[in-house]
């Protein structure tokens, strides 16, 4: 026998609710590599689906090291670097086991969840600056990209409606985005420099610049500061992965809304994932336009669904308290003719 090995068991459950397994699809699932000092045993890759049918354990983490104090960084580090999001998981519960004084001291029994619970169970917190930054500088990164490539294949690759720098007659280029961070609206003011952007964030001005790599993943730095995140995107959800922690936000989409308003109705696809919290008609009802239809439920928020014109609905596929992914069709809508 040499040195100490700990054992980790990643699963799809949710600590916060007595460790109740989550059933889901892994939408996005990364390992730490595997080394001299660290093994994962798995059965499961991303796409798979995590079901009720089967035992929710995702994988096994083993790390090893010389004695027992190394050991427990090398399993702090490994656990900073797993990734699972799709289903809900333990990695941060394991990683607050693996942070506190008392498992380090091997002051374990039984009772240690019980007795450590405002330890390893902290009530979420509001997005910080660094996780603000992050998801700012993603989405920035991204809208870019998207206009340099969109120009590269226009007919006129040099016209300003390309140009994404928030360039303003006889102003500072600047440009704001509003996150929904549980239920609270959070703006952020990007202004445009020529070394990257200067963000007014809730408690102060940053610096920040970066760029994304060949594996999506956001490499920032943040006042000076080096930092790599992963930002999944699932409609207008973001969430953003760095250092074993996890935040999520909501984008607010401003080209949405303004279309929402000047066509005059609402969208009947989810636009985000969410649940179903009231029906408000039923199949073969005839509405107006502007009617409210559905409710969805989602970051702590309810969007109404209305009716995009005059019609008739021709069915419902879901019910109260089902959840649903982002983009699904929440029912199936006919337009009724004009009548002149």
């Amino acid at each position: 026998m040499s040195g100490h090995a700990i054992e980790a068991r990643i699963y799809a459950e949710d600590p916060a609710k007595n460790f109740l397994p989550s059933i889901g699809l892994l939408r996005h699932l990364r390992q730490p590599a595997a080394s001299a000092h660290v093994r994962v045993d798995s059965g499961v890759r991303q796409g798979d689906e995590v079901s009720m049918h089967y035992d929710p354990m995702i994988a096994k983490l083993i790390v090893w090291d010389q004695d027992r104090s190394r050991a427990i960084r090398r399993l702090q580090q490994a656990l900073a670097e797993f990734q699972v999001y799709g289903v809900t998981a333990n990695v941060g519960f394991l990683a607050a086991v693996a942070a506190h004084p008392a498992f380090a001291a091997a002051d374990i029994d039984t009772s240690f969840i019980d007795c450590h619970a405002a330890d390893l169970f902290p009530e979420p917190g509001k997005a910080s600056d660094r996780v603000l930054a992050l998801a700012c500088l993603d989405v920035l990164l991204r809208r870019g990209a998207e206009a340099a490539a969109s120009a590269a294949v226009s007919a006129d690759p040099g016209s300003p409606w390309h140009r994404t720098d928030g360039w303003r007659l006889n102003s500072d280029n600047h440009h704001g985005l509003v996150f929904f961070d549980g239920g609270e609206r959070v703006t952020v003011t990007a202004h445009y420099r020529p070394d990257g952007f200067l963000l007014e964030l809730p408690h102060g001005q940053l610096l920040v610049c970066g760029s994304i790599d060949d594996n999506g993943d956001l490499c920032a730095d943040l006042g000076g500061v080096r930092s790599r995140a992963t930002v999944l995107r699932r409609g207008l959800e973001l969430t953003v992965i760095s250092g074993g922690h996890s935040h999520i936000l909501l984008l607010e989409d401003s080209g949405a809304q303004s279309t929402e308003q000047e066509g005059g109705g609402g969208r009947l696809t989810a636009p985000m994932p969410g649940k179903i919290v009231a029906l408000l008609v039923s199949a073969g009802q005839q509405v107006e336009r502007g009617d409210a239809l559905v409710i969805l439920e989602a970051m702590k928020m309810e969007h109404t669904i209305t009716a995009p014109a005059a019609g008739k609905v021709v069915s419902l596929p879901f019910k109260v308290g089902d959840i649903v992914n982002d983009g699904v069709d929440l029912l199936v809508f006919e337009v009724l003719e004009e009548v002149e």
